[in-house]
């Protein structure tokens, strides 16, 4: 059965991008989507919305792409400007008139302390027929030639504060110009992720409609509705992924609620991009699923649930064994897996988890160590539309409970409205942001 919370999940990705964001800069700190009526939330997304909002994303992503390319020439020019041996901005000319002024001190210093040892050597080898004038010239010059000595140690000492305060704020420009690059970089990443998750919801629209026409109803004409007490809960599934080698995990489903389910589905999704995140490396990762009904190892396709739960009587569970395997070659990057469950019954009825549970895990090289389970800890991050806040995901291995805020994206419910209107709008405010951060990148500060 082909699986309709792909739309879901897309957007699931694409809400965690403007929490993100919003960390680049304090300018864009009030920033919020604009606010939808009531008749907007209980309405489903358009394909021209949504081809919109795909557009949007897509615009977006272009301009980040063409804001980090200047913002890579820029840093290597402030970085050139900013260098102590030959750099032309105020900083490194400042510094590098500090360092100098202090090898000066510094040499100047020892020529006093050696002038000092003299004169307490021209002292001690007058001999005893030597003239009261002849010794008073002697103490004279002695006494001179330290306070001349305490001088110059009292100079160097300034003049080696100076240097270190001038090359303090050199260093600091430097690290605020590679910053901003930074910034842009991941202003590229939060881009394609939002463009990624717009074309998949788009995608996935289009082929619905095709499919099913727009009736989004059970089988019976049963509308689908959200059952928080059908929970998914995921165990063994470690903070690292290695290339080269399988994880095994299991994914326990419960039936919490007094009615019986007559099948429940469940649904597993991995995405994984390299470091920079421009790189889909999905193709290096092999999931797998078997179930006491189907104990045999079977491929889990990402437009597929799982249909290997059955049937689950109140209060009853069934356990999902999954393996995720990636291939040696496999680059180090971040990977992130989404976890739910649906149930369909004769009568027409079905519904099921109004969240997707979402576990981050980093990807190392082969023969890297791996993660450690115990680091998983479950945690909710609320939707939009709940507590009027934006999920900021997790730490890695850290589920972030990613709800559709009422009802069912697999059943094609309106649940998924606020979440694609903020997808368009986090493309728009990334846009934005990666020429708000190149327009400041010659201060030498942080956008």
């Amino acid at each position: 059965m082909k699986i309709r919370r792909v739309l879901a999940t897309a957007v699931a990705l694409a809400v965690t991008t403007p929490a993100a964001l919003l960390s680049v800069s304090p300018a864009y700190a009030d920033a919020k989507p604009a606010a939808q009526t009531q008749d907007q939330q209980k309405s489903k997304p358009t394909i021209k919305e949504l081809e919109e909002a795909a557009a949007e994303a897509q615009e977006a992503y272009d301009k980040a792409v063409e804001a980090e390319a200047a913002g890579r020439v820029e840093v290597d020019k402030a970085l050139d400007d900013l260098s102590e041996v030959d750099g032309t901005h105020p900083l490194a000319v400042a510094s590098a008139a500090a360092r100098q002024a202090a090898k000066d001190a510094a040499a100047a210093k020892t020529a006093a302390d050696q002038a000092v040892t003299e004169a307490k050597a021209a002292l001690d080898a007058l001999p005893e027929t030597a003239t009261e004038e002849e010794r008073t010239a002697a103490e004279t010059a002695l006494s001179e030639a330290e306070a001349t000595a305490t001088t110059a140690a009292t100079t160097k000492t300034a003049a080696d504060a100076a240097a270190a305060e001038a090359r303090e704020k050199l260093d600091d420009a430097r690290v605020a110009a590679v910053r901003a690059y930074g910034v842009l970089q991941k202003a590229v990443e939060d881009a394609l992720a939002v463009k990624v998750a717009a074309d998949a919801a788009l995608a996935k629209a289009i082929k619905e409609a095709e499919e099913a026409g727009e009736g989004e109803e059970g089988e019976e004409g049963g509308a689908c509705e959200p059952e928080l007490d059908l929970t998914s809960k995921v165990t063994g599934l470690p903070d690292k992924l290695v290339a080269g080698t399988s994880t095994d995990f299991s994914l326990r489903v419960t039936n919490g609620s007094d009615r019986h389910m007559d099948e429940v589905l469940a649904f597993v999704s991995v995405h994984a991009t390299d470091k920079s995140g421009l790189k889909d490396t999905g193709k290096f990762f092999r999931l797998q699923w078997s179930t006491k009904s189907a104990p045999k190892w079977q491929n889990a396709e990402p437009d597929d649930y799982i249909d290997g739960v059955g049937a689950l009587k109140p209060g009853a569970h069934a356990d999902v064994k999954l393996r995720l395997t990636l291939d040696k070659a496999t680059p180090a990057g971040n990977g992130v897996a989404f976890f739910a469950a649906d149930f369909f019954n004769e009568d027409g009825s079905c519904g099921g988890a109004p969240d997707l549970d979402m576990y981050e895990f980093d990807v190392k090289a082969a023969g890297s160590k791996p993660g450690k389970t115990e680091d998983v800890k479950p945690s909710t991050t609320p939707r939009p539309g709940n507590t009027g806040t934006t999920p900021q995901g997790s730490a890695s291995g850290t589920p972030a409970s990613t709800g559709t805020n009422g009802s069912l994206a697999a059943t094609g419910s309106s649940s998924a409205t606020t979440p694609i209107a903020l997808a368009g709008g986090a493309a728009v405010l990334l846009g934005a942001a990666a020429v708000f951060v190149a327009r400041r990148r010659k201060a030498g500060t942080e956008a």
